[in-house]
């Protein structure tokens, strides 16, 4: 049996899965976010070791006999966030999140003083990376980047209280920006453009290797055996490749979580920092990925839900009774509630509806919200490059692919075919399926593509009025950044 634990932004997900492939039982424990001032976004790291210990609970309670035969664990979890502990272990401040803006700042003087910093990461230097973020504490809070003697990523903390050993790997280290993506190394040159050292990182090792043990202690609290071993893991979307089963060279997959994602594999690393997609390692050896990432998307679901007092659930089923003429003349909106990266890397992006009539009712506005989603994803694949035109086929993940209507959406929006599957807990799936491989599990049998749930194919009818859409939702954006200079931040 197997463990793997995603710690995603709004929820942390766990689940067994046995030799067969199967997913044996599952859990998650919701998780909130902090936003003190505009642009902020943080976490306390202790929450997601308290949500940790509070699944392990229910998985036993769930599958007493499945979870005492648990060999390995795997980690998934949210990138590029900034865990800063001190000499003696203690968390110095609250996790900077990936969908912090602050470092805007920041970011424009890397890019002055270090040019080189986009030539060896592969990647465009973008407030959300881990780098500038480490800048803007040195320059706002120098008593604790004095104090800082590790920096870990999410993941990499709950590995080291469930190990004791400061460890990361490829995948995830490449969203930091200190890395070298094609020698996936740390960069001794990148370190130092941010005042750091090798010895502050955690060392590396491939997503599908041992990183360590889970400690003595911690095993005899939670009924297992003295000799799980915990695998590298990965970021989120590149375990939830694994997941799916996206390990060969154009496989695909998009995520609807609370970013949006269109993910690509590459057999070499393909890097164009200047177009904002992302470039990094996959996480098993030997393989990377392209991907064109959007702020808010899911997310945006479930901001105007709250506002408007309705359920996803509720809201989406008035929408599917939307006639294709109603959905015509349903208001734009731009989902840019966090600011955006690919390809627009403007953290100071925001939301807008265009069109509000007095007849606009909420199934109008929720449809408009995950039209303007989509059509975020349709900016990021287009500038893919010669990735886009390998794929044929994307599979959806997350929260966002229980719903068929935006499944389809999707699909008539980008002109590809998209495929569900059984489980949208991959990431923590991809997680389990890691550490069966560190486990010596073989990698065409462990990580194979799990069935298709529902196909969706594009409807040539729809792609004309909704291309005309999506360019009036382009130029919206081209005016919004002239309007938005004369409001305050």
């Amino acid at each position: 049996m197997y463990l793997g634990i995603d710690i995603g932004t709004s929820e942390l997900k766990a689940l067994l899965l046995d030799e067969q492939g199967e997913i044996v039982a599952s859990q998650h424990a919701t998780l909130t976010v902090q936003r003190p001032h505009p642009h902020w976004a943080e976490q306390d790291p202790h929450a997601w070791w308290q949500a940790t210990c509070q699944v392990v609970a229910a998985l036993r309670q769930q599958a007493p006999q499945a979870w005492s035969s648990v060999r390995a664990i795997g980690l998934s979890g949210q990138m590029h966030g900034a865990v800063l502990l001190d000499k003696s272990g203690n968390v110095l401040r609250p996790c900077i999140l990936w969908n912090d803006t602050r470092s805007a700042p920041e970011c424009d003087d890397l890019r002055v003083r270090h040019p080189e910093m986009m030539a060896i990461s592969g990647n465009m230097i973008m407030p959300g990376f881990t780098a500038p973020k480490l800048l803007w504490v040195a320059r706002h809070e120098p008593e604790i980047f004095q104090k800082v003697d590790k920096v870990l990523l999410p993941k990499d903390y709950l590995r080291w209280r469930l190990s004791g050993e400061f460890v990361s790997d490829p995948s995830d280290a490449a969203g930091t920006l200190w890395l070298d993506v094609a020698k996936r190394d740390w960069s001794e040159t990148l370190l130092a453009a941010t005042d750091l050292r090798r010895e502050q990182m955690p060392r590396l090792v491939e997503g599908s290797a041992v990183s360590g043990v889970l400690r003595a202690s911690l095993a005899t609290e939670w009924g297992l055996s003295a000799d799980v071993v915990i695998a590298g893991g990965g970021g989120d979307n590149a375990t939830s490749a694994v997941g799916v089963g996206a390990i060969n060279p154009g496989d695909a997959l998009i995520s609807l979580g609370t970013s949006g994602v269109i993910f690509v594999v590459n057999d070499a690393l393909q890097a164009d920092p200047t177009s904002g997609v992302h470039a990094f390692c996959h996480a098993l050896p030997a393989r990377w990925h392209q991907m064109s990432v959007m702020l808010s998307a899911a997310s945006c679901l479930r901001w105007i839900c709250n506002l408007l007092g309705v359920t996803e659930s509720q809201l989406m089923a008035e929408m599917a009774r939307l006639s294709d003429e109603e959905k015509r003349r349903a208001p734009i909106f731009l989902p840019y509630l966090s600011g955006e990266r690919t390809p627009h890397n403007d953290p100071h992006a925001t939301g807008s509806f265009f069109n509000l009539r007095h007849e606009t009712c909420r199934a109008l506005l929720g449809y408009a919200v995950i039209e303007g989603v989509t059509f975020g994803l349709a900016d990021g694949m287009a500038v893919l490059g010669t990735a886009r035109d390998t794929i044929t086929c994307c599979s959806l993940t997350g929260g966002g692919a229980r719903s068929p209507l935006w499944a389809q959406l999707i699909a008539d929006v980008l002109q590809v075919r998209v495929v569900t599957h059984p489980a949208s807990s991959s990431g923590a799936l991809g997680a389990a399926r890691l550490g069966w491989l560190a486990k010596g599990g073989e990698e065409q049998k462990v990580c194979r593509k799990p069935p298709v749930l529902h196909t969706f194919e594009p409807d040539d009818a729809r792609h004309p009025w909704l291309a005309q859409r999506l360019a009036l939702f382009r130029l919206l954006y081209q005016q919004q950044q002239q309007v938005r200079e004369l409001l305050p931040d």
